[in-house]
Protein backbone atom coordinates (compact mmCIF):
# COMPACT_ATOMS: atom_id res chain seq x y z
CA UNK A 1 0.00 0.00 0.00
CA UNK A 2 1.98 2.74 0.87
CA UNK A 3 1.66 6.68 0.72
CA UNK A 4 1.55 8.66 -3.29
CA UNK A 5 4.62 9.88 -4.17
CA UNK A 6 4.56 14.19 -3.26
CA UNK A 7 4.71 16.03 -6.20
CA UNK A 8 7.82 17.86 -6.97
CA UNK A 9 7.70 22.05 -5.67
CA UNK A 10 9.52 22.64 -8.60
CA UNK A 11 9.33 22.30 -12.47
CA UNK A 12 10.51 19.36 -14.30
CA UNK A 13 13.06 21.55 -15.87
CA UNK A 14 14.46 23.48 -12.43
CA UNK A 15 16.29 21.60 -9.79
CA UNK A 16 16.87 23.23 -5.82
CA UNK A 17 18.85 23.55 -2.41
CA UNK A 18 18.68 25.38 0.89
CA UNK A 19 20.93 26.32 3.21
CA UNK A 20 19.75 27.43 6.47
CA UNK A 21 21.74 28.92 9.72
CA UNK A 22 24.29 30.69 7.85
CA UNK A 23 25.31 33.18 10.55
CA UNK A 24 25.41 36.62 8.49
CA UNK A 25 22.33 38.80 8.40
CA UNK A 26 20.16 38.83 5.56
CA UNK A 27 20.75 42.19 4.05
CA UNK A 28 24.24 41.10 4.09
CA UNK A 29 23.73 37.94 2.39
CA UNK A 30 21.35 39.28 -0.33
CA UNK A 31 23.87 41.41 -1.77
CA UNK A 32 25.79 38.07 -2.73
CA UNK A 33 22.96 36.25 -3.47
CA UNK A 34 21.83 39.03 -6.18
CA UNK A 35 25.55 39.06 -7.61
CA UNK A 36 24.64 35.51 -9.14
CA UNK A 37 20.93 35.68 -10.23
CA UNK A 38 20.42 35.08 -14.17
CA UNK A 39 23.51 34.39 -14.64
CA UNK A 40 24.61 30.99 -15.69
CA UNK A 41 25.78 28.80 -13.12
CA UNK A 42 29.51 28.30 -14.66
CA UNK A 43 29.47 32.36 -14.50
CA UNK A 44 28.45 32.33 -10.75
CA UNK A 45 31.14 29.91 -9.74
CA UNK A 46 33.48 31.86 -10.78
CA UNK A 47 32.34 35.41 -9.50
CA UNK A 48 31.19 33.85 -5.81
CA UNK A 49 35.37 32.09 -5.53
CA UNK A 50 37.00 35.45 -6.51
CA UNK A 51 34.52 37.28 -4.66
CA UNK A 52 36.03 39.25 -1.31
CA UNK A 53 32.87 38.75 0.97
CA UNK A 54 33.28 36.31 3.76
CA UNK A 55 29.46 34.53 2.93
CA UNK A 56 30.55 33.75 -0.71
CA UNK A 57 31.94 30.48 0.13
CA UNK A 58 28.25 29.21 2.11
CA UNK A 59 26.76 30.58 -1.15
CA UNK A 60 28.93 28.54 -3.87
CA UNK A 61 28.31 25.11 -1.76
CA UNK A 62 24.57 25.89 -1.82
CA UNK A 63 25.07 26.68 -6.07
CA UNK A 64 27.16 23.44 -6.09
CA UNK A 65 24.58 21.50 -4.21
CA UNK A 66 21.64 22.98 -6.60
CA UNK A 67 24.03 22.11 -9.59
CA UNK A 68 24.74 18.38 -8.39
CA UNK A 69 20.19 17.81 -7.82
CA UNK A 70 19.40 18.52 -10.77
CA UNK A 71 22.30 16.45 -12.44
CA UNK A 72 21.95 13.47 -10.32
CA UNK A 73 18.46 13.90 -9.14
CA UNK A 74 16.88 15.35 -11.99
CA UNK A 75 18.90 14.29 -14.87
CA UNK A 76 18.92 17.99 -16.25
CA UNK A 77 22.27 19.04 -18.49
CA UNK A 78 24.78 20.97 -16.43
CA UNK A 79 26.33 23.08 -18.93
CA UNK A 80 23.04 24.63 -19.85
CA UNK A 81 21.85 25.62 -16.52
CA UNK A 82 21.30 29.03 -15.32
CA UNK A 83 20.62 30.32 -11.80
CA UNK A 84 17.13 30.89 -11.79
CA UNK A 85 15.93 32.53 -8.64
CA UNK A 86 17.97 32.77 -5.45
CA UNK A 87 16.31 34.27 -2.57
CA UNK A 88 16.95 34.94 1.24
CA UNK A 89 15.31 34.82 4.20
CA UNK A 90 14.98 35.44 7.87
CA UNK A 91 16.46 32.75 10.47
CA UNK A 92 17.14 33.70 14.29
CA UNK A 93 18.34 36.03 16.43
CA UNK A 94 21.09 35.34 18.91
CA UNK A 95 20.63 37.87 21.16
CA UNK A 96 23.76 39.14 23.43
CA UNK A 97 25.07 41.60 25.29
CA UNK A 98 27.44 44.08 26.80
CA UNK A 99 27.21 45.95 29.70
CA UNK A 100 27.90 49.52 29.37
CA UNK A 101 27.97 53.21 31.63
CA UNK A 102 25.49 54.03 33.90
CA UNK A 103 24.26 50.36 34.69
CA UNK A 104 22.69 50.28 30.99
CA UNK A 105 23.04 46.71 28.66
CA UNK A 106 23.81 47.22 25.28
CA UNK A 107 21.89 44.53 23.29
CA UNK A 108 24.12 42.73 20.59
CA UNK A 109 21.98 40.84 17.84
CA UNK A 110 23.56 38.28 15.77
CA UNK A 111 21.60 37.23 12.89
CA UNK A 112 21.11 34.11 10.98
CA UNK A 113 19.93 33.81 7.00
CA UNK A 114 18.77 30.91 5.16
CA UNK A 115 19.34 30.91 1.67
CA UNK A 116 17.15 29.20 -1.43
CA UNK A 117 18.96 28.62 -4.80
CA UNK A 118 16.82 27.43 -8.05
CA UNK A 119 18.95 26.45 -10.97
CA UNK A 120 16.88 25.80 -14.48
CA UNK A 121 17.56 24.34 -17.37
CA UNK A 122 16.81 26.55 -20.35
CA UNK A 123 18.12 25.42 -24.09
CA UNK A 124 20.80 27.57 -25.75
CA UNK A 125 20.07 29.56 -28.65
CA UNK A 126 21.20 28.89 -32.30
Amino acid sequence: MGKAKNPRRVADNEAMAKTRMLRVSPQKLNLVAAMIRGKKVEKALTDLTFSKKRIALDVKKCLQSAIANAENNHGLDVDELIVAEAWVGKNLTMKRGRPRARGRFGKIMKPFAELTIKVRQVEEQV
